[in-house]
């Protein structure tokens, strides 16, 4: 008997076994719910990949105990045809994205704590379980890569699409808009600046006595809204990941006990304390607070605007201009002040276009008033990476009107609906043909199913 005919055979035996009614059935532990190949899906790990779903904000549009083992069918399919063409995860950017979603249920949940309470595990099961989804997941990803290879359309193909898609069925592409940005940080004042500093010191000569917690000193006093719940505790990142002044510091770090000097980040201040060290990940604390601004300042931040508008307004100088030797947004700044859109990153450099709810409320709402080519009063905003109040004017680029898409102007939307088309139709096929070739067994409770895909069961 061939080796995978016996472990097909053992897992059957265990299925049957586990299923049959016995006077202990009340105490059973877990179940196997599907076998697929050699491998079987469990109830526990549907359940721990449903909370997982819940913990990150996700919802199903449907029986998660229909959808999320047909998942794990579809995924097992192709883990199986990865292992045989020896695709492996990068194990590094495994690493830092457990932590990033660690973080972000952390931070949805309230506390690592709650999160353990949740899970009804330590936070080290939690990571592990988690390591092997994300794990799983990146080689399924390269796996699909490797069947769909390079998609190469024609314009030709793309107005074969379009002429093809009924009226009714034209995608709608809401109102976009591109536009420049100059924004000015207020003078902060030595004063404030010193008070900040005394005000941190303060709090680290009492962590060195033992008088305080760090951890408690944050909750009450750092101003990073998505660490101070969790006492300022980051999570393993990168050095690339970091500040680069911040990131310096806390690589320094040796002695969990001792708390850094006192760092100047585009943040703030900061105060850090080492927590772990693996590898090149490392897990801090901070504490942040960030100098108040007067409204003298603020004012004067604003008169300053208020006279580079009127200049460039009789073309003094160019909004561009303004920007790049003026601006003191370093994200803009190099790009001539053009803002650029991270939430539809479809390649590394994003795009500037934007719709008007994607944009920052303070600058949406002065730019839905504007015409192409004005350019707007100061006005005060929150920083969106920074969280720092600044002073800034804005320029109209240009505005695309929503509409129904056409050829001629979205023919790059057009050609990626035609791209993510053609890549289903390729894995559809490849997922059929391999349903056909593969050992799939149900458990008989786990049939009653309106499954996505025909062929599960046979």
């Amino acid at each position: 008997m061939k080796k995978t005919s016996i472990i097909i055979y053992c897992i059957m035996l265990v299925a049957v076994c586990i299923s049959m009614p016995t006077k202990a059935q009340d105490n059973i532990i877990d179940e196997i719910v599907w076998v697929v190949g050699d491998e079987a899906i469990l109830k526990s790990e549907v359940e721990n990949a449903r909370l997982q779903l819940l913990a990150e904000g996700e919802r199903l549009s449907g029986d998660p105990y229909c959808l999320i083992p047909e998942q794990m069918a579809v995924q097992k399919l192709f883990l199986h045809q990865a292992a045989l063409d020896s695709i492996y995860a990068n194990e590094s950017q495994v690493l830092q994205q457990v932590e990033r979603r660690i973080n972000f249920m952390i931070n949805q949940i309230g506390s690592k704590e709650k999160l353990e309470e949740y899970f009804t595990k330590s936070i080290a099961q939690i990571r592990e379980e988690l390591r092997k989804t994300v794990r799983d997941q990146q080689v399924v990803q390269q796996m699909q890569q490797k069947i769909v290879g390079d998609i190469k359309l024609t314009p030709s193909d793309v107005r074969r699409f379009y002429s093809k898609l009924p009226q009714d069925s034209l995608p709608f592409i809401p109102t976009t808009v591109e536009v420049e940005i100059v924004t000015i940080e207020p003078k902060i004042p030595l004063q404030e600046i010193d008070r900040i500093k005394d005000r941190l010191r303060e709090i680290t000569d009492k962590v060195h006595k033992g008088e305080n917690e760090f951890a408690t000193q944050a909750r009450l006093y750092s101003e990073d809204l998505g660490s101070y719940l969790r006492g300022g505790e980051l999570g393993f990142l990168g050095k690339g990941t970091l500040d680069p002044e911040f990131a310096a510091v806390a690589f320094s770090l040796n002695d969990p006990k001792r708390i850094s000097k006192i760092v100047q980040s585009e943040y703030g201040y900061h105060i850090i304390q080492l927590i772990e060290k693996r590898g090149d990940r490392i897990n801090v604390r901070h504490i942040l607070m960030k100098p108040k601004v007067s409204s003298s300042e603020i004012n004067e931040a604003i008169a300053r605007l208020d006279s580079i508008a009127n200049e460039i307004k009789a073309e003094k100088f160019t909004f561009g201009e303004a920007a790049t030797y003026i601006s003191y947004d370093k994200d803009t700044r190099n790009n001539r002040g053009l803002m650029v859109n991270r939430k539809e990153e479809s390649n590394n450099h994003g795009t500037s276009r934007f719709e008007l709810s994607e944009l920052p409320q303070e600058i949406g709402k002065i730019i839905n008033t504007m015409k192409v080519g004005d350019v707007s009063k100061p006005f005060r905003m929150i920083h969106p990476k920074q969280q720092k109040e600044v002073v800034a004017i804005v320029r109209l680029k240009s505005r695309t009107e929503g509409h129904k898409a056409n050829i001629s102007d979205d023919y790059q939307i057009l050609k990626t609906l035609v791209e993510n088309q053609k890549r289903e139709e390729i894995l559809n096929k490849w997922i059929t043909k391999k349903q056909k070739e593969t050992y799939i067994r149900i458990n008989e409770n786990w049939k009653n199913c309106d499954f996505q895909r025909d062929g599960w069961v046979k």
